[in-house]
């Protein structure tokens, strides 16, 4: 890595001429930066903030504003004051206490230099808060006024960590902090290397925070839920098809706000998640259960009542993948999928989910590294092997400004996926990638191959006129908008890091929150076949065999907490026939654990699907399937006495199975997808589910 950046961004020449050309705009000119104190204003005057109104108290806050136009939270060394305490009162810290009596007050807070105001009001019990205006209060403008390109740009780029010399990052180092510094990042992503501990991963996050120059860095992660959990000291949620099981948008909102609470409590303000992706294609290695269904209506109502739980923390929700990446069958993380259909097709289906969450004011949109020909046919050629592929979604104008930002309206912050990836990766270099997303229309750059080269390569691109510096700004007034609604302000004297930490320990996997899994859970249990063998009834000299391979212990260990006579056999292919004589001699019933994530595991002859039939094929005591991840196993051995959809692979999912396989859990979880057979019709319909 350089130590710095170009020192000089426009090369002057002689010739008066030439040099008339270029733009000299003071965002791009070096020099001195005044970091004095010239104002301080109340946080809630600024008009992107929005408050929670008719509410009985109020926490109100402060900013400095710089010289240099940069702004910061300030907590120390203020006066708070109410003009009139009979209608409002106001503490040390600026918590407002409404009295109940109709009237007005003005709140005022001054640092002894500088003073603002807001006004209170309450009349009919109603509460309100009318702030002041005046250009002292469009602080973003006055930011984006005095910052140089490089800042700028720095604001687009969110780099991981997750490793630096081959070790796993879990503290701040100095390397790291030097390249926050040196290329004024606006955010970071973790990923499950970084979060081992709840100490550990709140004093992580406060360090980057503190490394931040002016501006808070938003922390992202995904931390969806189920299958995509990065948190190693949260709790569990189940995912999206778990919660499109329960089919219910109160219990996914719950699970959303314990996300959000527990990220909040981290420090981290923004979470990748929900999937909108609408999952009807049964071959799809990427998405699957990570989606909330095949039904776009149903992807629409708990994803908006996910992302209404979240953001009430206070986290920022992003919903993914735009436009769709639901109906494929390549995962993009190793190659370019495509989604054929056409436009009419797509807002009936794909686009609907991000439609309505748009509509309902979703903080962030992810894009998908997938082709959609119908939207846009632009064929480039690949750096790859030199073939003709489609322009991927993450790179198409088109797709991100004509039908994302003109068509449907979306005025909030859009981050591609992962630029590392091999859809991406394989067929562009990186910085082409990077300067034909951010023309697309992109906002925020996530994990770019080469910080320096990609920062770099992003200025000279700007210097050169191949991007606006225009373009840039309207990115970076989103970005700045973004972390002023959400909060995410540089902070003068940070909050004593042990206070973040106990109240972190606090929040993050609670016994409250653990309950909300245990419930997600169990009511997401589905039973889709059962030819009257469950509720297991066995007695304690009965002995129940469990044969799994992946996950088998944590399959094992849910079902023997319930019934101690339980053994387990460890397979991934068909039995000995020592093995298959022990569960003849010993076994009352059989438990068999699958798990798959692609075609090619399902199929009836992959070695684990044998097994399974062969099982079935020679007892004669009942034979019950759970699919651990993908309900769509059934598809292999539909001849199964009895079969249940688990969804994940946490243990509160195996605790709900072992519950309802015991009868202590009446299953209620109905298919979120429709089973087909291996001839394509179908072998159970969405929305099927039976119950004791």
């Amino acid at each position: 890595m350089k130590s710095t950046f170009k020192s000089t961004f426009i090369l002057f020449t002689i010739g008066a001429l030439l040099l008339s050309s270029f733009n000299l705009s003071k965002t791009t000119i070096h020099a001195e930066e005044n970091t004095s104190v010239k104002d301080l204003i109340i946080f809630q005057n600024v008009p992107e903030v929005v408050m929670e109104t008719d509410v009985d108290q109020i926490q109100l806050s402060a900013l400095h504003v710089y010289e240099d136009g940069h702004f910061e939270e300030v907590t120390e060394e203020l006066t708070w004051h109410s003009k009139n305490k009979n209608v409002a009162t106001v503490d040390e810290n600026g918590v407002v206490t409404f009295t109940g009596q109709d009237g007005r007050s003005f709140i005022t807070v001054t640092d002894g230099e500088y003073s603002d105001e807001i006004a209170v009001h309450h009349k009919h019990a109603t509460n309100q808060i009318m702030k002041q205006e005046g250009e002292r209060y469009n602080v973003i403008d006055q930011a984006m006024e005095g910052m140089t390109l490089q800042e700028k740009i720095g604001q687009m780029l969110m780099p991981d960590f997750r490793t630096y010399d081959g070790e796993d990052v879990t503290e701040m180092l100095p390397e790291i902090e030097r390249l926050i510094k040196e290329y004024h990042l606006g955010g970071i992503i973790l990923f499950r290397e970084n979060v081992v501990t709840t100490e550990q991963t709140a004093r992580l996050v406060a360090a980057y925070q503190e490394a931040s120059e002016k501006y808070g860095l938003l922390m992202a992660i995904d931390q969806e839920g189920g299958i995509v959990t990065r948190l190693q000291s949260g709790t569990d949620m189940p995912g999206n098809m778990a919660l499109g099981a329960t089919r219910s948008p109160e219990m996914t909102e719950n699970v959303g706000r314990v996300i959000g609470e527990e990220l909040e409590a981290l420090g981290i303000n923004m979470n990748l998640a929900p999937v909108l992706d609408v999952n009807n294609n049964p071959d799809n290695p990427v998405i699957g259960v990570r989606s909330f269904g095949e039904s776009p209506e149903l992807v629409s109502e708990l994803g908006i009542a996910y992302t209404k739980g979240l953001q009430s923390t206070g986290v920022a929700a992003t919903a993914k993948h735009f436009p769709g990446h639901g109906d494929t069958d390549v995962d993009s993380h190793l190659g370019l999928p495509e989604v054929p259909h056409d436009k009419d097709r797509l807002l009936e289906v794909e686009l609907y989910p991000f439609q309505q969450a748009m509509d309902a004011g979703i903080d962030a949109i992810m894009t998908a590294h997938v082709t959609f020909p119908k939207i846009d046919d632009t064929k480039v050629t690949s750096q790859k092997d030199g073939t003709e592929i489609s322009l991927p979604a993450t790179l198409s104008y088109k797709v991100l400004t004509e039908l994302m930002r003109e068509e449907m309206g979306y005025n909030g912050v859009i981050i591609t996926d992962a630029l590392n990836m091999a859809a991406i990766a394989d067929h562009f270099g990186s910085v082409d990638a990077v300067i034909r997303a951010v023309n697309a229309g992109t906002d925020v750059i996530l994990m770019p191959i080469g910080l320096e080269e990609v920062a770099d390569g992003l200025l000279e691109a700007v210097e050169t006129g191949e991007i606006t510096e225009a373009r840039i700004e309207e990115s970076v007034k989103r970005i700045l908008t973004l972390k002023v609604e959400r909060g995410i302000i540089k902070a003068e004297n940070a909050k004593p890091i042990d206070k973040v930490v106990a109240n972190a320990e606090q929040v993050v996997g609670s016994q409250a929150h653990k309950q909300v899994e245990a419930e997600a859970a169990n009511r997401s249990i589905t039973l889709v076949k059962n030819e009257d063998v469950l509720p297991l009834q066995v007695s304690p000299e009965e002995k129940i065999v469990v044969i799994a391979n992946t996950y088998a212990n944590s399959l094992y260990d849910s079902i023997q907490a319930h019934h101690q006579n339980t053994e387990l056999i460890t397979a991934s292919g068909p039995l000995s026939e020592e093995q298959m004589e022990f569960l003849e001699e010993e076994a009352h019933a059989v438990i068999i654990g699958s798990y798959t994530y692609n075609v090619s595991g399902r199929s009836p002859s992959s070695p684990q699907m044998q097994m399974v039939n062969q099982v079935i094929d020679n007892m004669n005591i009942p034979v019950i399937g759970v699919g651990i991840r993908n309900p769509y196993d059934l598809m292999a051995y539909p001849e199964i006495d009895a079969y249940l959809a688990q969804y994940g692979f946490r243990e509160a999912s195996f605790q709900a199975t072992a519950s309802t396989l015991f009868g202590k859990n009446n299953p209620t979880g109905l298919l979120p997808v429709t089973i087909p057979d291996q001839d394509g019709e179908i072998l159970f319909e969405f929305g099927y589910g039976l119950s004791y």
